[in-house]
């Protein structure tokens, strides 16, 4: 892709956001977005699985990292809602690379602000993190979507756990997720009831509100995601992962991420593969549902 200063303009950007100072468990990931870079050397042009060119219809470009403070949450917090905002003025959409799942909320909030609404939410991840607190500490990448409830930039009728597994500090976990509004597809609900059935829920759920993706790479099993900062066995299959992906064509995608890639644990790349895959049909989602861009591409001004 041309960098974002090499193009009049862009429908779609990738941004990284080198943050991993809210991990309770392995560190790493702020590494992740140049690690999913380098993985998706091996991508092409042309989409099969929906029939898409994404670059060729829209214009898409990288805008490099967002420096962000990796001493001071709060501030970091700050950076990223701002820079998203910035992106998103003329309309570009993001995805965005991550970093620890800390991130969802700045770049939830720019995106219910970009909408001039509360934004359904499709959360891919092997954890709930709708969690109050870790060891006292507010923001986490264990407590952005309780955050993002209590804000209300999450519309409370239209957001989703899927691939959820693994212990839990107890019952409240769920009894409290409920609360906030959210449904839960677990990863064995994806093995028991397929992938289609899955779908057909996801879309009845949410409607034709503007959507907003975070997938947690851990949402795969540690056989197809080794490198991630919070493994939980028994994961869904990339294939499936991708496969629920596509069968969110023709959604209203204002936004999404790829957090939690910690290259310092990914053996033969698997991790940066499935995140670079998943982060090009998350373009190709986007770029499906755009207008056809009068932009020059290929960093032709």
């Amino acid at each position: 892709l041309p960098r974002l200063d090499q193009v009049d303009r862009a429908d779609i950007a990738v941004v990284g956001v080198p943050f991993d100072s809210g991990v309770s468990y392995r560190p790493g990931a702020r590494f992740g977005g140049n690690h999913v870079r380098e993985a998706s050397r091996l991508l092409r042009p042309y989409n099969p699985a929906l029939d898409v060119s994404p670059f060729e219809r829209v214009q898409v470009a990288d805008a490099g990292d967002m420096a962000v403070n990796p001493f001071n949450i709060h501030e970091a917090i700050e950076t990223v809602q701002q820079e998203a905002l910035d992106l998103t003025a003329g309309g570009t959409r993001l995805v965005t690379l991550g970093g620890d799942h800390t991130i969802a909320l700045p770049l939830l909030r720019a995106a219910a602000e970009r909408a001039g609404s509360p934004v359904a939410m499709l959360h891919f991840d092997a954890h709930l993190d709708t969690w109050d607190t870790y060891f006292g500490a507010e923001y986490t990448h264990g407590t952005p979507f309780r955050r993002a409830v209590e804000e209300g930039i999450l519309d409370t009728e239209a957001i989703s756990h899927v691939g959820t597994r693994g212990p839990l500090y107890g019952v409240r976990d769920l009894e409290d997720d409920r609360r906030f509004g959210f449904g839960i597809v677990t990863s064995s609900d994806v093995y028991r009831q397929g992938v289609d059935e899955v779908v057909d829920k996801l879309r009845v759920r949410i409607g034709n509100r503007p959507l907003y993706v975070s997938v947690d790479i851990d949402v795969l099993d540690p056989a197809h995601a080794p490198g991630t900062g919070t493994p939980e066995a028994g994961g869904i299959t990339s294939r499936e992962l991708l496969e629920i992906l596509r069968g969110l064509r023709g959604l209203n995608l204002v936004g999404a991420d790829v957090v939690e890639v910690a290259p310092a644990y990914d053996h033969a790349e698997l991790t940066g593969v499935a995140a670079s895959h998943v982060a090009y049909d998350l373009v190709t989602l986007m770029a499906d549902t755009l207008t056809p861009s009068d932009a020059p591409i290929r960093g032709d001004k």
